[in-house]
């Protein structure tokens, strides 16, 4: 039976707050963090919130930033945001009641850079807070809004967002009953990638006790690739590509714009996405770099098909091996890691190992790098439960319900099904909750035996698999 307190209040450095008791956790959301980022701070740095007066209501969520849905049969997989708003940068926080110095865990969604937000349900810190973590999650700024590469603007808005709100926890957590000095910072693909580019800032990773990345792309890349997005929408509105003229530009054309932009292109046709751009101001090194000499502890992994979510079967079917030998050559897929994703499954039909090797040179390449020359204790897991939805099997996200201890919710239902084994969520959050405690998740760390904690039906502890192809991208 759940209980319910009708209020609870606390105070923050710029006010006073009232949330809600449900159950021993206290849940405070819709926190801003910063001004919204409207007039003339729309593609501007992001700006610390004012002082407010009174007691501020943090019971609703606060609008998601400017996004729209997902299309095509993904949209049918992965929910979407209802509404957005212009006060978007938002924090929330689940925690224990008697919290007193407890460990604390930032979580930052995913979304490709474009989509997402804290307030989905499968993102709810509830399960977080009930074993003793005070859980935070955020709003950032997406898409063109968060991503462009403007002249007059700067680079990577929504990463320096990020960046606002982790110095807000660490500020404000103390009075939520979290203890600053021992922050995580957790995040899936997008979510992930932006946990990397925040432990490689010196002024972000200062404020940080360890990281978790699932599944998240590790490299940011030259301003000039970045900006790949911005030049197409630039022109396709007719306005040059600086911050003054995208300001006038309303936030519904700049996303009629991308969805334009991007309509009947995929991964394989070259469809331009957001991405990191190096900085020499705030992100002056690629994660993928940075992160090889990082001193906090890390567990960061993937899952066994990550591709399987961005190219449903019939797409994978259509894929010839004429056409996969195009592919290859147009993205530059060394032979022998060809050579090496065939013989790790020779059943496997040409789209498959292509879906495989462009996973592997995104994701498993980069982290095998990254973990095989980090000074700092470095853990590796690798998700292989097979979902029966759609032939999805171990694709990206599929684990975000087992993280979150909520395989029954609706989210996480979608991407697994109703039976998803509930002993394998308690054993995986359970091992988060270990890592986020005591920076350790109860198996052995990445070293050169490459020991990797494989979540299955029969989790285990083994050498890394299909290590040619990743050797072979290296």
């Amino acid at each position: 039976m759940t209980s319910t307190t009708p209020s609870v209040d606390v105070e923050v450095s710029v006010g006073a707050l009232r949330g809600i008791t449900t159950d021993g956790i206290h849940r405070f959301l819709g926190i801003p963090y910063a001004q919204p980022p409207i007039g003339d701070l729309r593609f501007a740095a992001p700006q610390p919130r004012e002082a407010w007066e009174g007691v501020r209501e943090a019971t609703a969520f606060g609008p998601a930033a400017p996004q729209t849905a997902y299309p095509g049969e993904i949209g049918e997989l992965l929910p979407s945001v209802d509404g957005w708003g212009e006060d978007m940068l938002t924090v929330n926080v689940w925690a224990p009641a008697d919290a007193t110095a407890a460990p604390v865990v930032l979580w930052l969604h995913g979304g490709a850079l474009e989509r997402g937000s804290a307030s989905l349900s499968g993102y709810d810190g509830s399960t977080f807070a009930r074993d003793g973590i005070v859980f935070a999650s955020i709003n950032y700024r997406l898409g063109s809004e968060g991503f462009s590469v403007l002249d007059g603007a700067p680079l990577n808005l929504g990463l320096r967002d990020a960046a606002l709100a982790l110095e807000w926890v660490h500020r404000e957590i103390a009075a939520f009953g979290g203890d600053p000095s021992r922050i995580t910072l957790m995040g899936e693909s997008a979510g992930g990638a932006l946990v990397a580019a925040l432990l490689s800032r010196p002024e972000s990773a200062r404020l940080v006790a360890g990281g978790i990345i699932e599944s998240g792309p590790l490299e940011a890349v030259a301003p000039a690739k970045a900006a790949a997005v911005t030049r197409g929408l630039a022109a396709s509105l007719g306005v040059p590509a600086t911050a003054a003229a995208f300001r006038e530009v309303a936030p519904e054309r700049l996303l009629q714009a991308r969805t334009d932009q991007a309509k009947g292109r995929s991964a394989l046709s070259g469809a331009p996405s957001f991405q990191l751009a190096l900085d020499p101001d705030f992100l002056p090194r690629s994660p993928h770099e940075a992160l090889a000499e990082g001193d906090v502890p890390l567990l960061i992994g993937t899952n066994t098909d990550e591709y399987r979510l961005w190219f449903p079967p019939a797409a994978l079917d259509a894929i010839s091996p004429v056409k996969a030998l195009l592919a290859r050559a147009a993205l530059r897929l060394p032979r022998r890691a060809v050579a090496a994703a065939r013989a790790d499954a020779p059943d496997a039909s040409p789209g498959e190992v292509l879906g495989q090797l462009l996973t592997d040179r995104l994701l498993r390449a980069p982290l095998t790098a990254v973990a095989s020359s980090r000074p700092a204790t470095t853990y590796v897991f690798e998700f292989a439960w097979q979902s029966p939805v759609r032939d999805l099997r171990a694709a990206h996200a599929v684990e975000l319900g087992f993280v979150f201890d909520n395989v029954g919710e609706r989210a996480s239902v979608s991407l697994s099904g109703p039976e998803a084994p509930q002993e394998l969520a308690t054993e995986m959050h359970r091992a988060w909750v270990s890592f986020i405690t005591d920076a350790d998740p109860g198996w052995e760390p990445f070293g050169a035996q490459r020991l990797t904690r494989i979540f299955d039906t029969g989790t285990r502890t083994e050498p890394q698999r299909r290590t040619g192809v990743v050797d072979a991208l290296a």
